[in-house]
């Protein structure tokens, strides 16, 4: 894929993935609004298909929305609550200390700021990221491996990380799409432009694609 392409692509990916259910983060971040949530969410999502981070999320804002109200359950309590997630145990420990540091530094809200947010217990960039898109509406750009995979088998970029692949499109893709670009390519990526064998053949954006890496497709 060349750049001069994104503007017709992203025009297709908005298109294709009404088809499907987008991310459950974006789904809670436009159901709910609330940062703090996204925030919680997206932790909640770490390693964990969208399916038990969507029940885990809906039990445990029913027992808090905000800092102040979800300090006060026991560290136990909340294993109990978002169990099956991956790593629930060191999730539900995560949680509590970013409870207190919020509270603590920051009055109870979430900070829209990116190294503000990096310095909160388990948050690395793709979380940060994806706080300041989804909760925040402000500018960020999001890569989890879906991003990372996809942009490059597209050729549009090489890179061996997500890291990587973050700075890397961040100097050629137009800011204008960074907010929706995770959006697109998470829910593309699970549905059509899947890891291991994707959908090329119903794919409305094959022509672009480089398919690099693609050693098997249907």
């Amino acid at each position: 894929m060349q750049t001069k392409d994104l503007d017709k692509v992203i025009k297709i990916l908005r298109k294709e993935v009404k088809k499907y259910t987008i991310p459950i983060v974006t789904l809670i971040a436009q159901n709910e609004g609330n940062p703090f949530q996204v925030l919680i969410s997206t932790i909640l999502s770490l390693r964990t298909k969208d399916e038990t981070t969507a029940e885990a999320a809906k039990r445990i804002f029913k027992l808090s929305k905000d800092p102040l109200t979800m300090s006060k359950l026991s560290t136990k309590q909340i294993e109990k609550t978002i169990y099956p997630v991956g790593f629930y145990i060191t999730k539900a420990k995560r949680i509590k200390e970013i409870c207190k540091i919020l509270l603590d530094k920051y009055n109870g809200k979430v900070p829209n700021d990116m190294e503000k947010l990096l310095e909160l217990p388990g948050v690395g960039r793709k979380t940060a990221n994806l706080v300041l898109t989804e909760g925040f509406n402000t500018e960020g750009l999001c890569v989890d491996t879906h991003v990372h995979r996809i942009s490059n088998r597209f050729g549009l970029i090489k890179t061996k990380n997500p890291e990587e692949t973050e700075f890397a499109l961040r100097k050629i893709l137009p800011k204008k799409y960074w907010i929706e670009y995770n959006m697109l390519l998470v829910t593309y990526g699970q549905n059509v432009c899947r890891p291991i064998s994707p959908w090329c053949s119903k794919c409305p954006i094959s022509k672009y694609c480089k398919r690099i890496d693609v050693n098997t497709h249907r």
